[in-house]
C-alpha cells in the first residue's frame, strides 16, 4: 500500500472534514445497517424458564411463541437473519445426544414456528452437541476423549433434521475436522442445495463463553475444557488454515469467534479469502459492554462504536445481543 503524500502543514488540516456532521458523513469510510445484524436469540423447552438471563441483561430465554414475536420484530426493523439456540430440558439430557437430530427438539420446533410468522426471514441454527450432551461438549466424550469422526457422523444427521425443518443457514460451531465437507455432501443428496453454511470456521477458546453457557443451561456441566477442538488464542496462523479448510469443504460463509478480541482474525480472514465474513459479538463481550452501560460506566453510544469495529475489521455482518437495539438507533 502506498504512503500517502501529505502536505506540510498548514496545507494540510486534517480537522477541515471533520467540522461539521455533513462533512463527516461524506467522508465516513465504513458504514452499519441492519442489513448487517443476525440476531442470536435462546428459545426454552423448560417450564419456567423464559425470561431474563442473570448473567446477560436485557436477553431472554424465549418460548415458542416468544421466539415468534422476537422474529415479527426482527423482520419489522429490518435485521436479515435471527439465529436459534435451543435451551433443553437438562433431564432429557444423555451422553448420546439422540435429541440433537429429533425433529422434534426445541431447537426444530422453533424453526418452524418462526417460517410461520415471518417467511421472509433467514434462519440460522447451531450445529453442535453441547446443548443435549450431558457433558457439556460439543461432540461425544469417550474416557475424557473428545471423538472427531463419530462426532461428525451425529452433526451430518443434526444439519440434515435442521434443513428438513426449514433452516435457511446452517451454523456447525462444533469445530471438529470434516465437519463442512460430510455435512455439506449430505444436504446435496438429501436435496437441501440451497441451504447455506456459515461455518465457524476460526472459533478460539475462549473464556468469554461463560454467559452463553448459563443461557443454554451448560454452566456446570462442562467436564474438562474445549482446548482439544477450539483453537489456541495465541494462535493466527491456525485460524488462517481452518477458515482455508472450512472454504475448501464447502463452506458459504465464515465467522470468527469471539469478536472484538480478534478483529485482527477478522480483518487476515476477509484479506486473504475475500469471502463473506462474520464475527459473534459473544455473550461475554455483550454482558461487559450492556453491564457498563447500566451502571453508568459506559454510554449507549459504546454498543455502536463496538459493532462499528467489526465493520472496520472488514466483516460484512455480525452476529450480536444488540441487533434490535443496532437495529432501533438506525432506524
Amino acid at each position: 500500500m502506498a504512503t500517502p503524500i501529505i502536505a506540510p502543514f498548514p496545507a494540510t488540516r486534517l480537522r477541515r472534514l471533520r467540522r461539521t456532521p455533513a462533512l463527516r458523513d461524506m467522508v465516513t469510510e465504513v458504514n452499519f445497517t441492519a442489513g448487517n445484524l443476525i440476531w442470536p436469540i435462546f428459545v426454552t423447552e423448560v417450564a419456567g424458564a423464559e425470561g431474563e438471563i442473570p448473567s446477560m441483561p436485557g436477553v431472554e430465554r424465549l418460548t415458542l411463541d416468544g421466539a415468534k414475536r422476537a422474529a415479527e420484530r426482527a423482520a419489522s426493523l429490518g435485521i436479515p437473519a435471527i439465529c436459534i439456540f435451543p435451551h433443553s430440558d437438562p433431564d432429557l439430557k444423555n451422553d448420546t445426544c439422540e435429541r440433537a437430530w429429533d425433529p422434534m427438539n426445541i431447537g426444530n420446533q422453533a424453526i418452524r414456528a418462526i417460517k410461520e410468522v415471518a417467511p421472509e426471514l433467514a434462519v440460522m441454527t447451531d450445529i453442535a452437541l453441547d446443548p443435549y450432551n450431558i457433558n457439556g461438549h460439543d461432540g461425544f466424550v469417550v474416557d475424557g476423549v473428545i471423538l472427531n469422526d463419530e462426532t461428525v457422523e451425529a452433526l451430518v444427521k443434526m444439519a440434515l433434521a435442521q434443513a428438513e425443518a426449514g433452516a435457511d443457514i446452517l451454523g456447525p460451531s462444533d469445530m471438529m475436522d470434516g465437519r463442512i465437507g460430510a455435512i455439506r455432501e449430505a444436504l446435496e443428496a438429501a436435496g437441501h442445495k440451497d441451504v447455506a453454511i456459515l461455518s465457524y470456521a476460526a472459533k478460539f477458546a475462549s473464556a468469554f463463553y461463560g454467559p452463553f453457557r448459563d443461557a443454554v443451561g451448560a454452566s456446570g456441566r462442562l467436564i474438562g475444557d474445549k482446548k482439544t477442538y477450539q483453537v489456541n488464542p495465541a494462535n493466527r496462523e491456525e485460524a488462517l488454515r481452518c477458515v482455508a479448510r472450512d472454504l475448501a469443504e464447502g463452506a458459504d460463509m465464515v465467522m470468527v469467534k469471539p469478536g472484538m478480541p480478534y478483529l485482527d482474525i477478522c480483518r487476515e480472514v476477509k484479506d486473504q479469502f475475500g469471502v463473506p465474513t462474520f464475527a459473534y459479538q459473544v455473550s461475554g463481550e455483550y454482558a461487559m459492554i450492556e453491564g457498563a452501560i447500566r451502571n453508568g460506566w459506559l454510554s449507549r453510544d459504546a454498543m455502536a462504536e463496538s459493532l462499528l469495529a467489526f465493520r472496520r475489521a472488514g466483516c460484512d455482518g455480525v452476529l450480536s445481543y444488540f441487533a434490535p437495539q443496532m437495529a432501533e438507533l438506525l432506524a
